[in-house]
């Protein structure tokens, strides 16, 4: 974790969250010319409502006692594996569903579902003296938990001043029912199909909230209401989410975890603040914590992202550590020379690739005409193997495991900032990453990229090599509790609710995938080109990206033969 004198905003404790349950009721609807369409059950909320008004939502509300109550759970069939927990909360949405919109997901003992008598005889407000459940079993019905299954789990944004815990529950609506709001809290009850309802919100017609309009996102891909229900009958969510927020264009926007922004969001305002600006700029450093800064290069493009990422580690007492000056650009390194006071003490390069180390030398020079004394140019020299354009000599070669370390006296007495070097071969073959100790950060160069995969491009790149490096980094994260990544290409990575092992996790079980769906085609076409095998192994990828992609799948190639019986 870092260190919360270098974090940038006071802590701030987020609001607890209140408990609450919602269910997506589902159908499939028959269509004119055949074949049916996924349908869910929508209201419209009160205009006069204290949580977002007039928005179109799921039927739902608060956990009452009564939802929790025994004598309620000996009322309704429930699955073995539904626990007391998830029993409550598909009660306490088999309730609402009632009370708003007049759906009863309730059955007679015969099995038949609760028809239109049973609806009118309950109340949908009970009556002092009873329960909803009660009322249901005076008319011989049992609710039916058993056929509410649960989607997912939200938790709202940490900045809202008024938070819920949401589990988000599916059912198959009964047939023979139908809705009827309650004209008080909700109205407007209509069925809709996700890709509809999404269409009508982005026109402005249909007004939805970040989670309902993620879950309709995510719904969209089902194509009938058992897909959906199937997908969920192993009893665990298919997501779980707390969103963050920052400003995109000057404009609140909220991520989920598996979303780019989400681990720079945690780092920066990790209790939510929505103030932390996302746009990519090359124009100012943009602060991610008091002893870290990014400058991103103004060299966009296909193999690098919105920029390489230049960094700042240190703070006005302690001078500071450049990572990756980028590309020989003037007016980048003379930004990145200022935002340091001019006071640079070593300048590092991951790696020799064009794109990272050119502008070490000029940096350098710009401190020693300032009167500043050279900061040696720290990295490890380009291999035999590398490409004429990634030549590259530091002043002196890095140890594995070396520290470089920055002190000062600050006005809470002495700091320090030390980097642990860890050499990472296998995206090239002097590449090398940076783990503040202090703060549990890692500086991943090119080894781990947010929002893509890197290149391994033999016979600098070797793929071997390269999972073995992630293999150490994970030990490393794992030794030193660190929890982010920042990536010389893209947002931070990681956090402590998606952390930095989890993404190198995910990362190696990308790579594996796509080493499987290499050797499928080397084994489908055994006397194939590279052309016919990328063809196959990165059918997932756009055919403009195939030539890059190849370089990577012979490294795969390299490996996969490299394993075979006979070649240890």
């Amino acid at each position: 974790m870092p260190r919360l004198s270098q974090q940038l905003h006071p802590h701030r404790e987020p609001v607890t969250p209140l408990h609450a349950a919602t269910v997506l009721l589902l159908r499939d609807a028959p269509q004119p010319g055949g074949g049916s369409t996924l349908q869910v059950l929508m209201t419209r909320r009160s205009d006069k409502a204290s949580f977002v008004p007039g928005a179109y939502v799921f039927p739902g509300g608060g956990i009452e006692t009564q939802d929790a109550d025994p004598a309620t759970h000996a009322l309704a069939d429930h699955r073995p594996a539904q626990t007391a927990a998830r029993l409550t909360d598909a009660l306490a949405a088999i309730r609402e569903s009632f009370e708003e919109l007049g759906v009863l997901l309730a059955r007679h003992g015969d099995g038949r579902w609760a028809g239109a008598d049973d609806i009118a005889a309950i109340a949908r407000q009970a009556p002092a003296g009873t329960t909803f459940a009660a009322q249901c079993a005076a008319r011989g019905l049992r609710l039916a938990a058993d056929r509410v299954y649960w989607l997912a789990h939200w938790t709202a944004d940490r900045n809202l001043p008024k938070r819920f815990a949401v589990p988000f529950l599916v059912a198959r609506m009964p047939e023979g029912q139908e809705p009827v709001a309650d004209e008080s809290e909700q109205f407007e009850p209509v069925w809709v199909s996700p890709a509809d309802a999404l269409a009508r919100h982005e026109a402005g017609q249909f007004f939805m909230i970040f989670p309902t309009i993620r879950t309709l996102q995510r719904l969209a891909q089902f194509a009938d209401v058992d897909a959906v229900l199937a997908a969920v009958a192993h009893e665990q969510p298919l997501w779980v989410s707390s969103p963050r927020s920052g400003l995109l264009g000057g404009k609140e926007a909220r991520f989920m975890e598996d979303e780019a922004p989400f681990g720079e969001l945690a780092l920066v305002t990790p209790t939510g603040r929505g103030e932390h600006a996302l746009d990519w700029q090359s124009e100012t450093p943009v602060p991610l914590l008091k002893n870290v800064q990014r400058l991103t290069a103004p060299n966009p493009g296909v193999m690098t992202g919105p920029g390489t990422n230049s960094y700042l580690v240190g703070d006005p007492a302690t001078g500071y550590i450049a990572i990756d000056p980028g590309p020989a650009d003037t007016e980048h390194l003379d930004k990145l020379w200022r935002a340091a006071g001019g006071d640079i003490r070593m300048i590092v390069c991951t790696h020799s690739h064009p794109d990272h180390s050119p502008g070490a030398a000029p940096l350098q020079a710009m401190c020693v005409r300032a009167g500043r004394a050279a900061p040696p140019i720290l990295g490890l020299p380009s291999a035999p193997t590398a490409r004429a354009a990634s030549q590259f000599t530091p002043d002196r070669s890095l140890q594995d495991n070396e520290l470089l370390t920055l002190a000062g006296q600050g006005p809470d007495g002495e700091i320090t900032h030390t980097l642990q070097v860890i050499h990472t071969p296998g995206h090239a073959a002097n590449h090398l990453c940076l783990l503040l100790r202090e703060d549990g950060l890692l500086f991943s160069g090119d080894h781990i990229l947010n929002g893509s995969t890197t290149v391994i491009d033999p016979p600098d790149g070797n793929m071997a090599d390269y999972l073995d490096s992630l293999d150490r980094l994970d030990a490393l994260c794992a030794e030193h509790g660190a929890e982010f990544i920042l990536p010389a290409h893209g947002y931070v990575l990681g956090g402590p609710e998606d952390g930095a092992r989890t993404a190198i996790a995910r990362l190696k079980a990308h790579r594996l995938a796509r080493e499987a769906k290499v050797l499928a085609a080397m084994q489908a076409q055994p006397e194939g080109s590279m052309d016919d095998w990328v063809r196959l192994a990165y059918d997932d990828v756009p055919p403009r990206m195939w030539p890059i992609a190849q370089r990577s799948l012979l490294a795969h190639v390299e490996r996969i033969r490299m394993l075979e019986p006979g070649n240890d």
